[in-house]
């Protein structure tokens, strides 16, 4: 009578291995999709960029930002508040439309706060002008 038992219960030996292999295929979709939102802090070296030259003549109106973080709007320094001095500007308010011109080797905060300040004055059109000469 015992033989007669085990061969009932041999015939379960296999697993079915079918739905583990469905769950881990999900979770890897699952982390594959989740995983490059968790990286923060990367450090990234900006790409450099080949430009066509903007024609430079009087009718742009240029923010420049020397090595010293001196600030000019066209040829006149601004001193004191940035914001203030760009918002009173009559032709800025008109146009809504400005360029900054910054030395390389100004920090990117300085020309960051520039830019805020334009945009606070009521500028809609910022750019940036670069010289395509000097990209390597």
């Amino acid at each position: 009578m015992k033989s007669g038992r085990r061969g009932k219960l041999s015939g379960m030996t296999e697993i079915n291995v079918t739905p583990f292999i469905d769950v881990m295929l999900v979770l890897l979709v699952i982390f594959m999709v989740t995983a490059p939102l968790l990286t923060t802090g990367v450090q990234v070296e900006l790409p450099k960029a080949k430009s066509s030259p903007m024609q430079a003549d009087d009718s742009k109106l240029l923010i420049i930002i020397t090595a010293d973080e001196h600030v000019f709007l066209g040829k006149d320094e601004i001193t004191g508040a940035v914001e203030e001095k760009l918002g009173a500007n009559a032709r800025l308010r008109e146009e809504k439309e400005a360029y900054v011109q910054a030395d390389e080797n100004v920090k990117y905060g300085a020309v960051l706060r520039v830019m805020a300040a334009a945009r606070a004055a009521g500028v809609d059109k910022l750019g940036m002008i670069t010289d395509p000469l000097a990209v390597k």
